[in-house]
């Protein structure tokens, strides 16, 4: 006899309290989980990733009239807009070859032009005609070092490029001893996270291939079968209902 089932459709059906059901039933792995990425998330910031360092140095535009070529520019100070124009030119000559070679000659660097141009980076200050260079790398007198050597040469270099630019020193770079990256507490939320992530996946995979009936309900809900019956489960002698059976056995065997 072929069972009459009441979804004949070939939709699949997500039972979403059996899942929380399941997800409750094994709170304390999710737990665990939890408590074991954050601290594989902890270890691998503290102990796997090297620590980075930044640096930064702030320079003043100077906007007033300069010319370039032949062509004579004039720029008021209060016209912003031509000052960021003027940052990322000022910028585009600090990320060139010629100037980043200079950089690594007068700091007296073991890199190539190309390793340095990945450690820096510069914009404007907050809408004003001041520009910081921030240099990042894994010494943090390292970094201050090439800031500050950024700041003696990209002047130079930009008064040599456009005639009468020039740019002002307003701060100094210093040692920051205080690491950028990697954020202990970020890496330690991320694998705690990730392991409950990981955990509740697998046990909602597992319900959803889970095809045990487990209860008359089930029947109930998915076939046209009447329950006609249901054995009771004797083992469990502290159940109120079997206990005088289980008691019974006992005098019996006595």
């Amino acid at each position: 006899m072929d069972k009459q089932e009441i979804n004949t459709s070939d939709e699949y059906t997500i039972d979403l309290l059996q899942i929380l059901k399941a997800i409750w039933k094994h709170a304390w792995m999710v737990a665990a989980a939890g408590i074991i990425g954050a601290v594989v998330g902890f270890c691998i910031s503290n102990f796997t990733i090297a620590p980075t360092y930044s640096a930064n140095v702030k320079l003043y535009v100077n906007n007033s009239s300069f010319s370039l070529g032949s062509a004579s520019v004039s720029i008021s100070p209060s016209q912003l807009s031509a000052a960021q124009s003027l940052v990322k030119t000022y910028g585009e000559i600090l990320g060139s070859r010629s100037t980043l070679e200079r950089i690594i000659d007068k700091a007296g660097l073991d890199c190539s032009w190309r390793t340095l141009s990945g450690m820096i980076q510069y914009g404007q200050l907050n809408g004003t005609e001041i520009m910081r260079v921030t240099v990042t790398c894994g010494d943090p007198y390292k970094a201050s070092n090439i800031a500050n050597t950024i700041a003696e040469v990209l002047p130079v270099r930009i008064s040599e490029i456009i005639d009468g630019a020039s740019m002002e020193v307003v701060d100094s770079a210093v040692p920051e001893l205080n690491k950028i990256a990697p954020s202990i507490t970020r890496y330690t939320m991320m694998g705690f996270l990730l392991g409950i992530m990981l955990i509740v996946g697998i046990i909602v995979i597992f319900v959803l291939l889970d095809d045990t009936v487990h209860d008359e309900e089930y029947i109930i809900k998915t076939y046209r079968y009447p329950i006609l019956g249901r054995v009771p489960d004797i083992s469990e002698n502290s159940n109120k209902y079997y206990g005088y059976y289980g008691q019974k056995n006992q005098n019996a065997k006595q």
